[in-house]
């Protein structure tokens, strides 16, 4: 018996493009409060650029290193200072050889019901202040950051 369409397909959630641009702004917002000159990246839930700035003295390097961040925290869900332990454990050290895998503070999944919507990648600062300012964006644009 041939399956009715419903059964094979599934319904995914993205962050909007509006809500993208919103926390980009957000984010800009967090790095001027602390002085920083940064490239932000929003990415939808498969990692396809949505909404991206980076401020004017900010080095070229780190725009391309934000959209990875952004890339790998949505790919599985995690965040980016995570992926650096999970990076360095032996069983899933080949994964740091992706090109794209960024497994350094600043990355982190947006998250809505529970749900990957999309990423968030900062950079620009050291791994803390990018990992910050990203939460920051998440926390003043309403969206869940994990405890």
């Amino acid at each position: 018996m041939a399956q009715s369409n419903a059964t094979q397909i599934q319904t995914k959630a993205s962050i909007t493009r509006d809500s993208a641009l919103a926390l980009a702004v957000a984010a800009r917002d967090a790095a001027t409060k602390i002085g920083l000159n940064l490239a932000i990246a929003v990415t939808d839930e498969g990692g396809h650029l949505i909404a991206f700035e980076r401020a004017d003295a900010t080095p070229f390097l780190a725009a391309e290193v934000a959209i990875n961040k952004a890339w790998t925290a949505a790919s599985f869900g995690l965040d980016t200072m995570i992926w650096n332990q999970v990076v360095a454990q032996p069983a899933t050290a080949p994964l740091a050889n992706h090109p794209r895998v960024m497994p350094v503070g600043g990355g982190v999944p947006i998250v809505v019901g529970g749900r990957v919507v999309g990423g968030i990648g900062i950079s620009g600062g050291n791994a803390q202040q990018d990992h910050d300012v990203a939460v920051a964006a998440l926390k003043a644009a309403g969206f869940e950051v994990a405890k």
